[in-house]
């Protein structure tokens, strides 16, 4: 099928490659001419595993191009995907100005023939209608009858993890299609229908893919209820971990136990510093901001989102209990980013630690390996961003385990105990071994512990 992916973000890019890898012709559109340029060097502007390889070998198999044309990607592809960003408002609310401008610039360059415009972006709720008047609001702008454009709206919801997106593409736990048109799901379940069957799949003897075929508002509400429930979920074990502290409880053996039972499940039951990135925050914020439209107050949620913040303090309170006065400390945070295998800082718990630490005093420094090899972290104030783990450790009265990156479980920690002030290590992520940074010399805190 031909295939038109607006944006190419995290959800637009690895969307258009992943779908070019199994076949379709697809054009990838953006306004960014420098990002273009790159990706048409076979480059990935984003950091994301395995995206590099998809793309080159869609390019080599002439599969994917890229443009910064919109006109020739809307008269290209039947299935048009939005992908571009909904960064939330300082209220809570959606940015949704990217999406209007794209579906204005859709109807502005319709033609002719049938098409499946396809919301990939999160958008609030009811957005699938509104998406539906902006195109024809851009239809009416190149005077052409509202009658002869042929289209309809579906709603996709992306449920991707940054630093496993290849990965959730060819292995989803479910597709969700919303669109009371038939005409429209059946070309979707036809654009999917090598993903359903699981021939890109790690393990192909797996059942089909679940497809979900539900309406428009329904599909948006799905992708908001899953993020919001997952959120609620950190949020909760985070309590319970609180609590654990208090009362000389375990919070990992807590986890551990109520997660084997079938009805609640082991993920997202790590107690830590909580939840942070680009989705997270921003959709939970919007589920809040779209019930208070309605009249409703999502109290559970609002709940959530206030213990993670907190969480955020409870790791400066386990220092200031540990080291007591922070001003003219040294503290070393482990790690930048809000998860491993990213590059992406939104909204990273590690910014309010350096934030707090600053205020209270103290001097910050870092280490984290995607960060220090791509340099984005030089931009950040009130930071020294080291490029090895011993460089950090120098002087540090206390280092923070903020992102469990794989390679922090093999760090010479013996030897950055030698190299620190005090040996305090507050793990935040509850990711390291307490019995072994014992034996070298450190003071273990864990989260829960």
């Amino acid at each position: 099928m031909k295939v038109c992916v607006i944006g190419t973000g995290y959800v637009g890019l690895v969307t258009g490659a992943s779908l070019a890898h199994i076949g379709h012709s697809v054009i990838c559109v953006d306004n960014n001419e420098q990002k273009v340029k790159l990706m048409q060097q076979g480059q990935s502007p984003i950091y994301e595993p395995g995206l590099p390889e998809v793309l080159q070998a869609a390019i080599q198999n002439q599969t994917i191009q890229f443009t910064t044309d919109l006109a020739a990607g809307v008269a290209h592809g039947e299935v048009l995907f939005i992908a571009v960003g909904t960064p939330a408002l300082p209220n809570g609310e959606s940015d949704t100005r990217y999406v209007e401008a794209v579906a204005r610039g859709i109807g502005n360059h319709l033609t002719s023939g049938y098409k499946v415009i396809v919301n990939k972006s999160t958008v609030p709720i009811g957005s699938g209608d509104w998406v539906r008047m902006l195109i024809l609001d851009g239809v009416a702008e190149q005077s052409m009858a509202a009658a002869e454009a042929q289209f309809d709206v579906v709603s996709n919801p992306e449920f991707l993890r940054e630093g496993s997106a290849v990965y959730d593409t060819f292995n989803p736990d479910r597709i969700v299609l919303g669109s009371n048109a038939s005409r429209a799901i059946e070309m979707m379940q036809t654009l999917y229908e090598p993903i359903v069957a699981r021939k890109y799949a790690e393990d192909q003897a797996l059942p089909p893919v679940p497809v979900v075929v539900t309406d428009l508002s329904s599909a948006e509400m799905v992708k908001y209820a899953s993020n919001a429930f997952l959120a609620t979920k950190i949020s909760f074990i985070n309590e319970v971990a609180n609590i654990c502290d208090r009362v000389g409880a375990n919070v990992v053996e807590v986890a551990k136990g109520i997660g084997l039972d079938s009805r609640i499940g082991t993920k997202f039951l790590n107690a830590g510093i909580g939840w942070g990135g680009s989705c997270f925050p921003k959709d939970v914020s919007a589920l809040i901001h779209t019930a208070s439209d309605y009249g409703y107050t999502a109290e559970l949620l609002k709940a959530a989102v206030s213990v993670n913040e907190h969480q955020r303090v409870v790791v400066i309170e386990k220092l200031q209990k540990t080291l007591k006065v922070l001003k003219g400390k040294t503290i070393g945070l482990l790690g930048l980013t809000f998860k491993p295998d990213t590059d992406d800082m939104r909204d990273a718990p590690a910014l309010t630690l350096v934030e707090q630490l600053t205020r209270l005093g103290a001097r910050v420094k870092a280490y984290d390996p995607l960060v220090a090899q791509n340099g984005v972290g030089q931009g950040l104030s009130n930071l020294i961003v080291e490029m090895d783990a011993g460089h950090l450790a120098d002087g540090c009265d206390a280092l923070v385990l903020v992102t469990e990156w794989s390679q922090f479980l093999s760090l010479d920690y013996a030897m950055l105990a030698q190299r620190m002030e005090h040996p305090v290590m507050i793990d935040a992520r509850n990711f390291l071994d307490k019995a072994e940074l014992e034996q070298v010399g450190f003071l273990y805190v864990g989260i829960g512990r």
